[in-house]
């Protein structure tokens, strides 16, 4: 049986084993030289860093209930405490949950909670960020965050839907890969970019082309410091548009990299993060990492860092 048949084979079965579905799609990436693959299986088994994109299915609501006392003796407990206000004064990070734990880990929290039912997050820092803000006179002894233990299942379901979707995708458009077995004897040769554009796709939901992201990419950025006419030219030879290339050349003259290592400022990051849907939608002709690995590069170039 071929190395995606057996995955395929493994995932629709009973109680599929989620960590050895992952190993064999690590070897399947090794197999189609996929740096794509390989770094989100990679980041699935051992967990996401911190500096890592989380995909959006790892990212899930949390609950919030508090204790409050007032004068005289008074008090409200167990209070329901609404997102919205969490976010306006706290920030949108304390409401949505990044799960950036190995999947192993989500395993294990799921079975350590009981069904239905919740798992508790550390909100010490919030009782401060949230005094005085959610009840008039009244302040806040504690707060409960808590995310529901169903998310953390639909996380582990996503994970299996993809992977199953990504090989009968694999499957339909690159045939040779249907081929792969766990010990090569010779197979044909695999498109690679065609193979990057499934798994783009169906893991992360772009549907442009991007070049891999791994060791063997190679983003070359032209010596452009402080010249915005080479700076714009160098986004639009990379698939960036020329009106996007020019917005963002004004607002990088206009301010200063937030630091050596990293080059964009404030208003400079808040601009990637309104246009990366550039990259999904192909009004842009590169992928997202790919785009945010040539604007980074490039606005180092500028400021000469």
């Amino acid at each position: 049986m071929s190395l995606l048949r057996e995955i395929q084979a493994s995932l629709i079965s009973d109680e599929p084993n989620l960590g050895g579905v992952l190993l064999k799609l690590r070897l399947l990436a090794a197999r189609l030289g996929s740096d794509i693959l390989s770094d989100w299986v990679k980041h699935e088994m051992s967990g996401y860093p911190n500096d890592v994109d989380l995909p959006d299915y790892r990212v899930i609501g949390v609950s919030f209930k508090g204790t409050f006392s007032g004068a005289f003796g008074s008090g409200i407990n167990n209070a329901p405490i609404p997102t919205a206000l969490v976010e306006q004064h706290a920030g949108e990070h304390w409401s949505n949950h990044r799960v950036r734990q190995g999947i192993a880990a989500i395993d294990d929290l799921v079975k350590s909670a009981q069904e239905p039912g919740s798992l508790g997050l550390d909100c010490s820092n919030l009782i401060l960020l949230l005094q005085g803000k959610i009840y008039e006179d009244y302040a806040c002894n504690d707060i409960r965050g808590s995310i529901s233990r169903s998310s953390l299942v639909q996380i582990q379901n996503e994970v299996k839907s993809r992977a199953l979707e990504l090989t009968i995708e694999l499957e339909k458009s690159v045939p040779a890969a249907a081929e792969i077995v766990l010990v090569p004897e010779g197979m044909e040769n695999i498109d690679e970019g065609e193979v990057s554009k499934i798994i783009n796709q169906t893991i992360y939901g772009n549907y442009t082309e991007i070049s891999n992201s791994g060791d063997s990419a190679h983003i070359e950025v032209k010596a452009i410091q402080g010249n915005s006419e080479t700076f714009e030219k160098t986004l639009e030879e990379s698939g960036i548009s020329q009106e996007s290339a020019k917005e963002l050349s004004e607002i990088v003259k206009a301010e200063s990299p937030e630091s050596k290592d990293e080059p964009l400022g404030s208003k400079a990051k808040q601009w990637l993060l309104s246009n990366l849907k550039k990259a999904e939608d192909g009004t842009w002709k590169v992928g997202i990492s790919v785009a945010t690995d040539v604007i980074k590069n490039a606005v180092k170039g500028f400021y000469g860092l």
